[in-house]
């Protein structure tokens, strides 16, 4: 029969989403560079550009719903979706690969960066305690990485009581992950500064590094929310749940980035310099 669909790939219909993200994308760089160099209405640009981005995940990604529902999904569409999450995931890990790049070579070649004096954490800095709000952040990720794997296997075994009892526990220690985070900053004995400006390469670094990975726990916490509203609603089934897996998928790699921040960061790199508090 002409016309007929005799292959399992999903041929996409025509989209405005790509071209609607691409211009939200350039407004929000424009918005980005303005706010850099103190235009006037700088800000206005940046979340007007900030907005348009958030209304283009919600469209493209509702679409993308409204696909697996229609049963679009087939199985190796499911498995080209998989492949995508693991190549993202892979970038993010380069991404942090950069960052923890930086942190070794301040921390191992202490001489070569001025601003320190030859040493690792400068002279006379006063740390974080690895200790207290670092370690009770482990922990409350660890636990949190358990949580999200009760939910996967409720899902996979028709349990939907489980999943939402271990989504919303998930949900809840990312929150507390978060709160901790932004306490500890605010007491942080080290500003986010350059050292031209009174700052250091080891608050440059160390804010850089745990606040790119805290932005990654928030974008986890909201992925992660999304699913327990549509599980609510009735989504997932036992076969066919690719967002909760991409969502637990993405957590996972949170907990493991923290585990190496928390070990490289907070413990080796802090070792031996006077403990703030």
């Amino acid at each position: 029969m002409a016309g007929a669909k005799n292959h399992q790939y999903h041929i996409l219909p025509p989209s405005i989403w790509p071209l609607f993200g691409a211009f939200a994308a350039f407004v929000l760089a424009i918005g980005g560079i303005m706010v850099m160099h103190s235009y006037p209405s700088a800000y206005l640009v940046f979340f007007s550009g900030l907005a348009l981005v958030a209304i283009t995940m919600f469209g493209w990604w509702a679409k993308v719903i409204q696909e697996a529902h229609a049963g679009d999904h087939t199985p190796i569409v499911q498995l080209h979706l998989r492949y995508g999450m693991i190549l993202f995931i892979a970038s993010e890990v380069m991404f942090f690969v950069g960052w923890f790049w930086a942190w070794f070579d301040f921390s191992l070649f202490p001489s070569h960066v001025e601003a320190v004096g030859g040493q690792w954490p400068p002279k006379g800095m006063e740390v974080l305690n690895a200790w207290q709000f670092p370690l009770l952040n482990t922990l409350i990720l660890l636990c949190s990485g358990c949580t999200v794997t009760w939910a996967h296997h409720a899902l996979i075994n028709g349990d939907r009581e489980g999943l939402k009892k271990g989504l919303w526990l998930t949900v809840l220690l990312g929150i507390s992950f978060s709160f901790f985070q932004a306490y500890e900053y605010m007491e942080a004995p080290f500003p986010f500064k350059a050292a031209s400006e009174g700052g250091s390469s080891y608050g440059g670094a160390f804010f850089m590094a745990t606040g790119f990975h805290g932005f990654h726990v928030i974008v986890g916490t909201i992925f992660l929310i999304v699913n327990l509203v549509r599980a609510y609603k009735g989504d997932f089934t036992p076969k066919q749940h690719f967002g909760f897996e991409a969502a637990a998928w993405y957590w996972h790699f949170v907990d493991v980035v923290w585990l190496f921040l928390f070990a490289s960061i907070y413990v080796w790199g802090g070792w031996g310099a006077p403990v703030h508090g």
